[in-house]
């Protein structure tokens, strides 16, 4: 038998081909870190505004939406200025 097919295949059953290969999904980091920037934005101003939620045992809670912005501020830059892209890794 000269059939190059394997002996498991049913007969005329189509050979078996190679999965095509799966381009990098593109995701817009800095859309996405704009908006948990505006998230903290929001999340301060309703904090600040409702005293409840800023006074006695809640009193860091403020301090967490300022971190937020502090550190979404420090991962926007490096992502604008390109290091965070992973474009040029090879």
């Amino acid at each position: 038998m000269t059939d190059e097919t394997s002996p498991d295949a049913a007969p005329g059953a189509p050979e078996p081909t190679t999965p095509e290969q799966v381009a990098p999904l593109h995701v817009p980091m800095l859309r996405i870190i704009e908006v948990g920037l505006a998230a903290w934005v929001v999340a301060l101003a309703i904090i600040v505004v409702v005293p409840a939620l800023h006074t006695g045992e809640r009193s860091w809670w403020p301090w967490t939406c300022v971190a937020g912005l502090v550190l979404g501020g420090i991962g926007w830059a490096y992502v604008r200025r390109g290091r965070g892209n992973a474009r040029d890794a090879a």
